[in-house]
């Protein structure tokens, strides 16, 4: 919705200001409607498809998108309690056909073990209550399942080695998670693969992101990016770019998937 809106805003020659003026919407709310940080209410998203002179089956289909917002699935029991910018990238990643996600210090979310979640979440989230760090960890956990559905997502990780041997958790957790790395790394539809501490300075010592591209051709690509002022989702053509061309960067310096898995490995092994 929030992609064919700011489609719609385009065709018609406006800005947002433009559409502030005219229809009196708050300049915040639709920034936020057109990030996918907030849902239109319908009488909004009507005012919308009038000023931007929708066809009929472009109506339609936004108003059917619209009425069926509220039908969060899985997510849907604790929805309101996590925050809008982890709901939208959920609601992304369930739409994606491609991830490609680098991490410099964690593990990727989508191969997380639940022990492993948990201790993350509790060492970076030091204020949250119990409650809000199992929120987080089912989450996660439910997330995974888009990797083993009838067409699953395809999935290819970048870590550092330094996110292999941070003993989060301990050295049980470390070992649990290394073996489930494994695991997951004869899937067919996962690539995962280790920068070596001995490359030294790479692309991505600047930190974390990942890029999204979906089966639907008129769906932007989008980066995001999770940062200590706040999640970002990038899709200008030069961001594209930039964050293509740094994960191509990455994939070269690497280590390949077969003496990943060995790294990965030895790990394991050495907390035994």
């Amino acid at each position: 919705m929030a992609a064919e809106l700011r489609r719609l805003r385009a065709a018609a020659g406006m800005t947002r200001e433009e559409v502030t003026e005219k229809k009196g919407i708050n300049a915040a709310t639709l920034y936020r409607i057109e990030k996918a940080r907030a849902r239109p209410q319908k009488r909004t998203l009507v005012a919308l498809l009038d000023l931007y002179d929708a066809t009929d089956a472009q109506r339609a289909d936004l108003l059917a998108i619209q009425s069926g917002s509220n039908d969060q699935g899985w997510l849907r029991p604790y929805h309101s309690e996590l925050p809008e910018e982890y709901t939208a990238y959920i609601g992304f990643e369930a739409e994606a056909r491609t991830v490609r996600n680098y991490e410099s210090l964690f593990l990727p979310g989508l191969a997380q073990t639940e022990s492993y979640a948990r201790a993350v979440i509790k060492g970076v989230w030091a204020a949250a209550s119990h409650k809000e760090v199992e929120q987080r960890v089912q989450a996660r956990m439910e997330r995974q399942a888009l990797l083993s559905k009838e067409h699953p997502l395809q999935l290819w990780a970048i870590v550092d080695e330094a996110a292999l041997r941070r003993a989060v958790g301990g050295s049980k957790v470390m070992q649990e998670q290394a073996q489930h790395l494994l695991q997951l790394m004869e899937e067919p539809n996962v690539t995962f693969q280790v920068i070596p501490f001995d490359k030294g300075a790479h692309a991505g010592m600047p930190g974390s992101f990942v890029h999204m591209d979906f089966p639907d051709p008129a769906d932007p690509e989008l980066v995001y990016v999770d940062t200590p002022a706040g999640d970002l989702f990038l899709e200008s053509e030069a961001e594209m770019r930039r964050y293509k061309s740094m994960f191509e960067h990455l994939q070269a310096v690497a280590m390949g998937p077969n003496d990943s898995a060995a790294l990965v490995a030895t790990v394991a092994a050495a907390r035994d």
